[in-house]
């Protein structure tokens, strides 16, 4: 069937893009999309209505399933390379279609997580501002579905990025890599203030919700981990793809996976995860213990997180577009490069206007979890290729393999598709509707126009 012809991973590795990216920059690009909303808003959010302590122990589960995914992802991005992600490795390994399904999903994934993250942002922004007796009106605050205008600072903060990325990867991978040390810096001002006042008292009891709860917990977390997959959309600007995609990969969700970890324990140890339900759970907890220098501190690190995720999400969406684009699935003109900077201006463009557009206008909490189902969409893919790979290419030099294939990759499918039905209904019915839009426009655009349909 034509709709399942197979990219060749010599085409594939092919791209006009500037290699400036080593691989401590790419792990810096991984922990700066990962450490995020995830660890300074979720963990109290999963802590106070899915698992209570054992969120330690969801953040393991969620772990586990990324740990998986992340081989299969190093695997792939060492042999096949290419800034599509799961998008390209889906398309080398298992046809056209899926490859199309997939990076549907991604622009979902990445555009809404963008969109999300920013209003988050501006919550915290709008808190900066009041501290600093600066009051924006409240018609500037809130989207015209909540009384208001349009949310000024959310629209606004994504512009900013998006001026940024246009400048070239090397100024955005700086940026984001100062930003990276403050909020590390900010997490471990966290680690190292809140050891001291962590009662055992608040560990118990551990399972309140039982172990169900904490695979809840696990689904809803794993937006905390969303960011190391876009380590791999960096693939055609890394210095030593195959050495170094791996490292960042592997590098960046390691580290993050621990810190969560750490957190999650002095998090609830400090205080009893019933009152963690909060917009801002990691500073709240330390103020409850009179640490304000400390919890001003953390806010920082909030903001300074938030940031980089766009950041990130932002960078990772245009090369998504961008490898569609180049191969006639999507407009040519979003693999146009500027000359002068090496980056797909046109997309970098379309992404800032729409992602501020909907960060600006509506309001996105109820999809909010459409990030989390489209990102293990695309996990669950990208462990099959892994498996689908190996025998269809038994040749292909591999610079990273998986190990204990193929039991690693199919540990991963079933963790993510495990994680998928633990979301709620509602989520799979606004993502099903996603996919019949996105199959409707491959229907009517890319299968004709497709770069392998003309040969």
């Amino acid at each position: 069937m034509n709709t399942l012809r197979i990219k060749p991973i010599e085409r594939a590795a092919a791209s006009g893009l500037q290699r400036t990216l080593g691989r401590w920059d790419l792990v810096f690009l991984g922990i700066g999309a990962i450490i995020g909303a995830g660890v300074f808003v979720l963990t109290g959010v999963a802590a106070a209505t899915q698992a209570g302590p054992a969120l330690v122990l969801s953040f393991v589960v969620a772990g586990f399933a990324c740990a998986c995914s992340a081989f299969a992802y190093a695997e792939l991005a060492a042999a096949v390379g290419g800034s599509g992600s799961a998008y390209g490795y889906a398309y080398a390994t298992l046809g056209e279609v899926f490859a199309w399904v997939i990076g549907w999903a991604l622009i979902l994934e990445y555009g809404m997580a963008m969109s999300a993250v920013a209003v988050g942002w501006s919550g915290y922004f709008q808190n900066a501002l009041s501290a600093a007796g600066i009051a924006l009106p409240e018609s500037l605050l809130k989207t015209p579905f909540e009384g208001g205008l349009l949310n000024l600072p959310a629209a606004s903060i994504i512009v900013v990025l998006g001026f940024l990325l246009a400048s070239g990867a090397r100024a955005s991978s700086n940026v984001n890599g100062a930003i990276v040390l403050i909020k590390l810096v900010a997490i471990g001002v966290f680690i190292a203030v809140g050891w001291g006042d962590v009662d055992p008292a608040n560990w118990h009891p551990f399972l309140p919700f039982g172990w169900s709860g904490v695979m809840h917990g696990a689904a809803l977390i794993f937006f905390a981990y969303i960011g190391f997959d876009a380590v791999s959309t960096a693939a055609d600007e890394a210095r030593d793809p195959d050495r170094d995609l791996p490292f960042g990969i592997l590098g960046s969700l390691t580290l993050c996976t621990l810190i969560y970890i750490i957190v999650a324990a002095i998090l609830t140890g400090i205080a009893p995860y019933a009152t963690l339900n909060v917009p801002s759970p990691v500073a709240s907890a330390l103020l409850a213990h009179g640490h304000r220098i400390a919890a001003g501190l953390v806010a920082a690190g909030a903001i300074a997180g938030l940031t980089s995720v766009m950041l990130v999400m932002y960078f990772g969406q245009t090369r998504i577009l961008f490898a569609m684009s180049r191969d006639r699935l999507l407009p040519a003109a979003l693999s146009n490069i500027h000359a002068r900077t090496g980056v797909p201006v046109f997309a970098t463009v379309l992404v800032g206007v729409v992602t501020a557009l909907v960060a600006g206008f509506v309001p996105i909490r109820e999809i909010a979890e459409l990030v989390n189902i489209g990102t293990l969409s695309a996990f669950a893919v990208v462990c099959v290729g892994v498996v689908a790979l190996r025998r269809l290419r038994p040749d292909l030099e591999r610079p990273f393999r998986t190990p204990y294939s193929p039991l690693i990759p199919i540990l991963g499918f079933l963790s993510c598709v495990y994680l998928m039905l633990n979301l709620p209904l509602a989520t799979w019915q606004r993502f099903i509707i996603w996919m019949v839009i996105g199959l409707n426009i491959y229907a009517a655009y890319g299968y004709r126009r497709s770069a392998l349909a003309q040969n």
